[in-house]
């Protein structure tokens, strides 16, 4: 079925600018924690937006909101999504975009009168960014079936607030059971979030999968000293052993192939500049392309710590924060965002992707594709993060061709 559609880039801009304002920060990006009162605010104007086009729009029990194009058959749908929360410094475009696309797509439709032939929809998926509650990825990880609704209402933030909890106070523990549509194809338009679009001659990503992740908190317990009378040699400095563990997880991305590794949160107890610390948590963020690489990382800073434990006298213990394999994406749709690239005669290559997305966890239930736009500056998590309006508008009609494509196949 050929015709000719094309998103409303105005359109399309316009309403990620009116998102952008909620939660917006002085630094230029937003700053919306899942489930919080901006949080809530972003998700009454995205059911809005939805309603406004007719929309059949629904909520499930882990706060997933899903808006349905009704298609001229029953059967799986073919679903557009991201998500709208944020890290605390995050930007405007991050997920936020993606989910603004889906809705544009469908209104793109709406506005030419065209009805698919299987219903298609766009989900704005529940703490993806896992900056408040683990895991990251959550709402689309219930979906899926990974993890059970209960389990995801017990998760608390880091002041013991409870998922659940929050879910009702904001009013979004719907009636759905997650994962009530089922998926004939899932297609996800994001930022890149790195620098690799933009320094090796611009254009688009056509996604071949996300890296594997591996997420650990370490609490290192050691015994609290006067700095000024305690001798080197007779200290447990828990504060020495996560620098040198900080080190070590560093050093292996020399040694094993694409391996990544980040230590994003340190605190250390009591924190006074003259005691030798008590405690100190720290987190482990480990990635690779590949599944074994990845497990050959986390088995070496395992086995590295209880060598430093041993050595030093201190304690250390591990926690799973988070766990996701690799995820390779489904070659037809891959080969079908490709295709639509070539018939707007934009630029595109084949990529990794660097980060997690709500995409990893839908590519358990059907095939699953992702289109990059990308990141100026290489920035995201980040205030500074931008991508141009030529870019954004070229992303969404790749998305819609290929959405619409795929749905009437």
């Amino acid at each position: 079925m050929s015709i000719n559609l094309r998103i409303d880039g105005a359109r399309l801009t316009s309403r990620l600018a009116e998102l952008s304002k909620i939660g917006a920060t002085p630094e230029g990006g937003c700053r919306r924690l899942a489930l919080t009162d901006e949080d809530k605010q972003g998700r009454d104007w995205l059911v809005g937006q939805m309603r406004a086009l007719g929309l059949d729009t629904r909520i499930d029990t882990i706060g997933n909101i899903v808006g349905i194009l009704k298609g001229q058959q029953d059967g799986p749908a073919v679903i557009m999504g991201s998500h709208i929360d944020t890290v605390g410094t995050g930007g405007r475009f991050d997920g936020a975009l993606g989910v603004v696309a889906g809705v544009e797509v469908l209104a793109a439709l709406r506005d030419a009168g065209l009805t698919p032939k299987r219903d298609m929809a766009v989900i704005a998926f529940t703490n993806e960014e896992g900056a408040r509650f683990h895991p990251d990825m959550l709402g689309s990880y219930v979906w899926a079936g990974g993890m059970s609704v209960e389990a995801a209402h017990r998760e608390v933030d880091s002041e013991g607030v409870g998922l659940g909890a929050e879910l009702k106070r904001i009013g979004y523990e719907g009636a759905e059971k997650p994962g009530f549509l089922p998926a004939h194809a899932y297609i996800e338009m994001h930022i890149e979030q790195g620098p690799i679009l933009e320094n090796e001659g611009g254009g688009l990503g056509a996604v071949t999968g996300i890296q594997g992740i591996c997420w650990l908190e370490l609490t290192l317990k050691g015994r609290p000293s006067h700095a000024g009378t305690t001798p080197m040699a007779y200290r447990k400095d828990p504060g020495l052993a996560a620098a040198r563990i900080n080190i070590f997880a560093n050093e292996l991305t020399k040694t094993i192939p694409n391996q990544l590794a980040n230590s994003g949160v340190i605190r250390v107890q009591p924190g006074n500049v003259n005691v030798v610390p008590e405690t100190v948590v720290m987190t482990l963020d480990l990635r690779n392309p590949l599944d074994a690489p990845l497990a050959q990382a986390e088995a070496a800073v395992r086995a590295f710590c209880a060598e430093l434990a041993e050595r030093d006298g201190i304690e250390i213990s591990f926690r799973d924060l988070a766990r996701f394999p690799a995820t390779p994406f489904a070659e037809e749709l891959i080969a079908e965002v490709e295709r639509s690239a070539g018939e707007f005669g934009l630029p595109i290559r084949r990529m990794i992707s660097g980060a997690g997305h709500d995409a990893q966890m839908m590519a358990r239930l059907c095939p699953t594709a992702m289109v990059f736009i990308p990141s100026i500056g290489g920035l995201s998590h980040n205030p500074a993060e931008f991508s141009t309006d030529d870019d954004m508008v070229a992303g969404a009609n790749i998305l819609l061709t290929t959405a619409w494509r795929v749905a009437n196949a």
